[in-house]
């Protein structure tokens, strides 16, 4: 279970950037009419969602480890994790149903006119759930610590007892 969770801040990285770029991607192929970046950016969402996918299956093992320092009487902000996890569960959520979406819309040759300018903005959308979501989980590290050795107690033995 540790395993996974000291995965999780190095795993968050890749979707946050690929979550991005598909935004970039799919407003710039939209905006200028260039099919090749629409194309691009169905492979980046497919892409993101995996990585979304890991970072919230780390992240629920994050938390699990975090419940278990603060069940030791460390102190940790578990009321901002959840605030975290809750963004992150919804972030994955909106962009596995954008997926879903825009995979019928293309089967179904209707991807178009004013749908895709819809999902210019259904990305700015996404987008800021990834930084909203990237800004609580960043609070977690360099304002309370979390996931750092600054909040572990001196003596490790304390943690695995």
């Amino acid at each position: 279970m540790e395993f996974l969770a000291s995965l999780h801040p190095k795993m968050v990285h890749f979707p946050i950037a690929l979550l991005f770029a598909f935004s970039f991607l799919e407003i710039t192929g939209t905006i200028f009419k260039k099919e090749s970046f629409t194309k691009a950016a169905s492979i980046i969402l497919v892409l993101g969602l995996l990585g979304a996918v890991a970072a919230v299956l780390t992240g629920n093992q994050a938390d699990e480890v975090a419940e278990m320092l603060f069940d030791k009487d460390i102190n940790i902000p578990l009321g901002k994790i959840s605030a975290h996890e809750t963004f992150a569960t919804y972030t994955l959520w909106y962009f596995t149903a954008l997926f879903f979406l825009r995979l019928f819309l293309i089967l179904k040759k209707k991807f178009t006119g004013l749908i895709k300018y819809s999902f210019v903005l259904l990305a700015i959308i996404g987008s800021v759930l990834v930084y909203l979501t990237g800004l609580k989980g960043g609070e977690l590290v360099y304002k309370h610590g979390v996931g750092t050795e600054i909040i572990l107690p001196t003596d490790s033995s304390k943690v695995n007892q």
